[in-house]
């Protein structure tokens, strides 16, 4: 059975996307069979890996929704054991549509379930915001991983997801655990981001990953050109930090390469 891990922080721009992109195509060129679903409405993980509107027929809403079976909703990548399922604008909608049902917290679970021994690794990408669909993901996932940008204002959100990950492990999830804090957008040469590593340290002690993701230009331009950055450029800072990650996760988990 593959492990689902959800890459959630209700704080935008801390690199979410970015690391969900490029864990995943990390994990799948280290021969590890992984599936990366969009759960976010903005499709930038979507986009971020070279789909396009005309190439998507059904998304994660349909299957949320019942109209289709999840298997009808898995894109092909350039990476070969690389999967995806994308996500829409409708996802805005779902949001609204799920409040009144039933074990709304449990669809993305149920949606999902038929497919999870496709796979070594789900990674879900939650959208910016602590509403239903990160509940749904959150419950769907056995772990989840917090990137932190290494600015001020990123040590106050990630209070908030720890008290929500708190309630949805007493709630819905018991199994849920914290993968890892990430660090993201680190540059060395700056006293403040040195400040917010060491600060996050203090808070989530060994919950925190060794691996960090420095601010690098091609990380930024890699989505541009659909691609995740080990395709775009192998040798970017970016391609290494992102590998290393996929490295100390496959450790974690005492998963042989």
């Amino acid at each position: 059975m593959g492990k689902i891990i959800a890459i959630a922080n209700q704080k935008g721009g801390v690199g979410k996307t970015t690391t969900a992109i490029n864990l995943a195509a990390s994990l799948a060129i280290l021969d590890k069979r992984t599936l990366l679903i969009d759960a976010d409405p903005q499709s930038n993980a979507t986009s971020g890996l070279g789909k396009k509107d005309d190439e998507i027929k059904f998304t994660l809403y349909d299957a949320m929704t019942g109209d289709v079976a999840i298997e009808e909703t898995v894109l092909k990548t350039e990476i070969d054991k690389l999967d995806l399922i994308p996500s829409s604008i409708d996802l805005v909608g779902a949001e609204i549509e799920l409040v009144n049902l039933p074990d709304r917290e449990y669809v993305i679970k149920k949606a999902i379930s038929s497919i999870i021994n496709n796979y070594d690794y789900i990674l879900i990408d939650c959208l910016p915001s602590l509403g239903i669909l990160t509940v749904n993901s959150l419950v769907a996932a056995d772990s989840v991983i917090i990137p932190v940008q290494s600015e001020f204002y990123s040590l106050e959100g990630l209070g908030k997801l720890k008290d929500t990950i708190n309630s949805i492990t007493q709630s819905f999830n018991p199994k849920l655990t914290i993968e890892g804090i990430l660090i993201t957008m680190y540059d060395k040469r700056l006293r403040l981001a040195q400040m917010v590593a060491e600060s996050v340290r203090d808070i989530v002690k060994d919950k925190i990953f060794d691996t960090i993701i420095n601010r690098n230009s091609k990380l930024n331009e890699a989505p541009m050109v659909g691609k995740p950055v080990i395709l775009y450029d192998a040798t970017a800072m970016g391609s290494t930090n992102y590998l290393n990650l996929a490295y100390e996760i496959l450790a974690q988990n005492n998963d042989k390469l």
